[in-house]
């Protein structure tokens, strides 16, 4: 029993004095290191990487039981395996790397980005409203339609792939562009700041194999652009008038407009509405400072 109890004094005290060792530098060093796992974990999950890290995780397991016995054919293939297996993943996954990168610069950010960006709630409700009643007329007309809402992430450079517009969200402006016979009809619009930017934009497809197989081009489009973006992108079937919601490499269907506007309103409304309430309670104490 005396034994039992040092042990246990004798733990104690050694947890203790590491407790008692922790400095400023290590509690970076964690928060750094959890920082880092958090976006590694999200970078895996529903992707391909998930299955690569098994693969990799067999491959470690094999490496491990061939240098315990003894196997030195098995040991020496795997070491070289591991010498160019790390280059030959970066080239095989550099559009994955690239979206995990771009997401991980724009999220710490996202406050900063917001203030003196946003617009005012109404405006903002407005526009969502827009956007709603021209999906849902589409998709009784059957009308096909690719709508990008930019948020933190800009998207310059599928903006020089179509025409700018800078024009004020209007229902019967994207029923127009998107018209089956309007020249820009096939490409995407690219909303920023509660206003229609550009048009006729061509969108990275999705190199998912997990899709599924009925989805068309648009869709494709759709779930590529969350996936190399923050942007929520709406779509409507030219098939099926089915309007589907992009955002992070998911995909979800069957929107009505009640579901659609709820959707669009919490992403844009009330984030619009509680950036512009903290800005004003910055200045009412800046005036009350004063």
């Amino acid at each position: 029993m005396e034994t039992l109890k040092d042990y246990w004094m004798s733990v104690v005290g050694f947890v203790t004095s590491q407790v008692k060792s922790i400095g400023v530098a290590d509690v970076i060093d964690i928060l750094l290191v959890s920082i880092m796992l958090y976006y590694a974990f999200k970078f895996i999950r529903d992707r391909r990487a998930g299955r690569l890290l098994a693969g990799v995780a067999f491959l470690i397991f094999v490496q491990l039981i061939s240098q315990f016995f003894g196997l030195v054919i098995i040991s020496y293939l795997l070491k070289n395996v591991f010498q160019v297996g790390l280059i030959a993943l970066i080239v095989v996954f550099q559009p994955e790397l690239r979206s995990a990168l771009e997401k991980m610069g724009a999220e710490p950010l996202r406050g900063l980005k917001y203030i003196g960006e946003q617009k005012d709630s109404l405006q903002t409700q407005n526009m969502v409203n827009a956007i709603c009643e021209a999906a849902c007329d589409m998709s009784k007309d059957k009308t096909g339609a690719l709508i990008v809402m930019e948020r933190r992430t800009k998207l310059g450079e599928y903006v020089k792939s179509g025409v700018v517009v800078n024009a004020d969200v209007s229902s019967f402006l994207l029923k127009n562009i998107f018209f089956n016979k309007a020249p820009l009809h096939d490409g995407a619009v690219i909303i920023r700041e509660t206003r229609i930017y550009a048009a006729g934009c061509f969108l990275p497809l999705s190199t998912n194999d997990d899709i599924i197989k009925d989805l068309g081009t648009r869709h494709r489009a759709a779930i590529g652009m969350s996936e190399n973006s923050d942007a929520v992108v709406i779509v409507v079937s030219e098939e099926t008038g089915v309007i589907s919601v992009a955002y992070d490499g998911q995909l979800k269907r069957n929107y009505d407009y009640k579901l659609l506007n709820r959707a669009l309103s919490s992403e844009f409304v009330f984030q619009s509405a509680r950036t512009t309430k903290k800005k004003n309670k910055t200045t009412d104490l800046e005036n009350q400072n004063h």
